[in-house]
């Protein structure tokens, strides 16, 4: 054990921790995702990592890339506020209850519900186009619909692995009617306390590469604004397109695994 991370950390370790950071700082950006779906499966494929020392870095390394992401968006005054703590206080409480049904709920057909809702998503993200100018307004209700959504997509997380974005961002577009750029600077928000208290959690198990994580992150650093800049070209329809490629990358890679837990079964 004690020799075999060695061979990882030569130039093809840093190569692929800067490259995969850089992909990631893109999609973070662009989405308003915090990047880990692209992250934890290259980890795995290409440097061999655990599951969980990937997810581990994962979420350290989203840290960083969401604070630019976040400074990105609300430059171009695209961030809600204090929604984003609403939702990030109902994430951080959803995420304990989500790691506690853990052992108790089968995977396999989380999995499968989880595909189920990302194919409903993807289906009506070509049919509402949210305007640029609609704002989160705040009310009794709507601050309670977003600490419901903030404890489900904790839950999410937690049983699933799953970053915020994916959920947070096409629920606020469909259900609260933000335009898709709010939507992204308030899913990248909510994503950094959540991603600081899941990494102070992996740092006491062990699970973090604080080398690969720091890479990985400062890369990431350098497109996030790029993603974000051109999230704010594109007509909210192609945005919306785009968005429903990279969920059905997203459904695609959930349904294999969903696959993959049966067959081991």
């Amino acid at each position: 054990m004690t020799s075999s991370p060695e061979p990882r950390r030569g130039t093809r370790f840093v190569i692929t921790c800067i490259g995969v950071g850089l992909l990631a700082g893109l999609l973070s950006g662009l989405f308003g995702v915090g990047g880990g779906t692209v992250i934890v499966p290259l980890l795995v494929l290409i440097l061999r990592f655990d599951q969980r020392l990937a997810a581990g870095t994962s979420l350290a390394a989203i840290v960083p890339t969401a604070s630019v992401g976040v400074i990105s968006y609300a430059v171009h005054g695209s961030v809600a506020w204090i929604p984003a703590i609403i939702l990030a206080v109902g994430a951080v409480i959803g995420a304990q209850i989500g790691t506690w049904l853990l052992p108790k709920v089968s995977q396999t057909a989380l999995r499968w519900a989880f595909v189920a809702f990302l194919v409903v998503v993807i289906a009506s993200l070509f049919f509402i186009i949210p305007s640029r100018d609609a704002e989160l307004e705040l009310t009794w209700l709507s601050g309670a619909g977003l600490a419901v959504l903030g404890v489900i997509t904790g839950i999410l997380a937690g049983l699933l692995g799953v970053g915020g974005g994916i959920i947070v961002v096409p629920a606020l577009m469909l259900l609260f009617g933000t335009s898709d750029l709010i939507a992204k600077g308030t899913s990248l928000l909510m994503m950094i306390p959540t991603a600081i208290s899941g990494t102070v959690g992996n740092l006491r198990r062990k699970n973090v590469d604080l080398r690969a994580a720091a890479m990985i992150g400062l890369a990431a650093c350098t497109t996030t604004a790029l993603g974000a800049w051109i999230a704010t070209l594109v007509d909210p329809f192609v945005g919306n397109v785009l968005f429903a490629a990279f969920l059905v990358f997203i459904s695609v890679q959930m349904a294999m695994k969903a696959i993959r837990g049966r067959h081991q079964r």
